[in-house]
């Protein structure tokens, strides 16, 4: 794995020494012998993870990381803090102003390729989401603002496996002052906790009885609902060979006993807010392809959506010698409804007419809006006659009921012509059943609207 790693100390040794063991792992290095310096770099660079001093005149490590984590475009980045001092109360400093881990000088080389591998593996999955947000973005779906999210205080739902009564009753008491805490014993119950609720961070003791908690760890990293769920493990203080595995296999973050409270919390929040922030990220991408594949006023799908599923359905059917066939409607007379009471009633008709369409079909036919007044329905697995039932149906549907509008005095009359069109040995593409059922829809209107067309000629 390669990345781009920001070195910041003050002391030429200590840059070259570090930048000499990354780069015999082929990571690309940037340098700073200051704080204004690294957050001049991390503006104008892409910067995968930061190995941050903390003792440096002027700015010290902990000013440029909150400076980071309180900036919009910098506060994924994660940083490590390079210290020769390890107590914890600079420890818990540096986690509350958002540091994502530490190590202390001399810098042992196993733990500094881990941990960078670690948190470097965990950024790029954070930045592909970031890119495919910010392009749905520039494109006119959604928010171009990313909020802060070191700047709040967030509630998680914690797991925690643990089968010390004492230990996961300290833990519980500890944890829930801010979160929400569960604890479960027994590891293959947690994993049906898992698959079941929604949870924020996961936290393993590995020193269950009997069981190898890493084994749990590789379970919730392989399983795709919980493959991107924090995971943190608690270990005894010889157990380093595990921790190196764990963190190797993707663990997000541990704890050494005897547990420190302050360090616990902190550690915790940050593992909540990462999980919170890549959330947002997920959901703000999933808005934006509905958003690109669904009509805004009915809720339909849209042209775009159309036009590249239809193939799939076409292919499939002509491949396995299925039935397919298209229904396309538009509303009579819609122009006028417009002219005589404005948009606003013309939204209205759309929205109820999409209504109409939705319960008179299967949940497998595929209905979109093409444009303005017009409306596709593709009826997999089903032939010219069914579809004209369904199509008459739907007729009746819409002419049956008044469409009721505020602003109108009066309820609208609103009818709908059909055209059907069905594959045959004929139709070779997709551009030949739609226009099949194009010129099909031009007859009905032609012959006096209100009816369904099943023949163009």
């Amino acid at each position: 794995m390669t990345a781009r790693v920001l070195v910041v100390d003050d002391i030429k040794a200590n840059v070259k020494l570090l930048e000499a063991r990354l780069s015999a792992e082929y990571f690309e290095i940037f340098t700073a012998s200051n704080g204004p310096d690294a957050l001049e770099l991390c503006e104008n660079e892409r910067i995968d993870i930061i190995l941050l001093d903390v003792m440096m005149p002027g700015m010290d490590g902990f000013e440029v990381c909150e400076c980071l984590k309180s900036n919009a475009a910098t506060q994924h980045i994660p940083v490590i803090m390079v210290t020769a001092l390890d107590s914890p109360a600079d420890r818990i400093k540096g986690l509350k102003v958002g540091a994502d881990d530490f190590l202390t000088k001399p810098v042992d080389d196993v733990a500094l390729i881990t941990r960078v591998k670690n948190l470097t593996r965990l950024k790029m999955l954070t930045d592909e989401m970031s890119m495919r947000a910010k392009t749905g973005s520039e494109i006119g779906f959604g928010d171009k603002n990313i909020p802060i999210f070191s700047q709040k205080k967030w509630q998680g739902n914690i797991l925690i496996v643990e089968d010390q009564p004492r230990s996961s009753q300290r833990l519980v008491d500890i944890l829930s002052q801010q979160h929400m805490v569960q604890v479960e014993p027994n590891p293959q119950e947690a994993l049906f906790k898992l698959a079941e609720q929604d949870f924020d961070l996961v936290i393993v003791s590995l020193d269950l009885d009997g069981v190898d908690g890493l084994r749990l760890c590789g379970q919730v990293r392989s399983l795709e609902r919980t493959r991107n769920l924090p995971l943190l493990i608690i270990v005894n203080p010889d157990d380093k060979a595990r921790l190196m595995r764990g963190l190797d296999m993707g663990v997000n973050d541990y704890m050494v006993r005897p547990i420190c409270v302050n360090e616990m919390m902190a550690r915790t929040n940050t593992q909540v807010r990462r999980k919170k922030y890549a959330d947002y990220l997920r959901n703000c991408l999933e808005t934006k392809v509905e958003l690109a594949i669904t009509d805004s006023l009915t809720g339909l799908h849209n042209r775009h959506y159309l036009e590249n599923h239809l193939k799939t359905l076409f292919d499939e059917a002509k491949s396995s010698s299925r039935p397919l066939s298209i229904l396309m409607t538009d509303i009579d007379y819609f122009k006028s409804v417009n002219d005589s009471h404005g948009h606003d009633v013309g939204d209205h008709v759309l929205k109820e007419f999409a209504r109409r369409i939705r319960t008179n079909i299967r949940g497998v036919d595929l209905a979109c809006r093409i444009g303005g007044e017009e409306f596709v329905i593709v009826m997999p697995d089903t032939n010219l006659t069914e579809c004209y039932k369904v199509a008459e149906r739907l007729r009746k549907s819409i002419e049956k009921e008044v469409f009721g509008a505020s602003h109108v005095d009066k309820p609208l009359e609103i009818t709908t012509s059909i055209g059907l069109s069905s594959i045959d040995d004929k139709i070779t593409t997709i551009e030949e059943l739609l226009k099949k059922a194009d010129k099909a829809l031009y007859c009905a209107k032609r012959d006096g609207r209100n009816r369904v067309a099943a023949d163009a000629a």
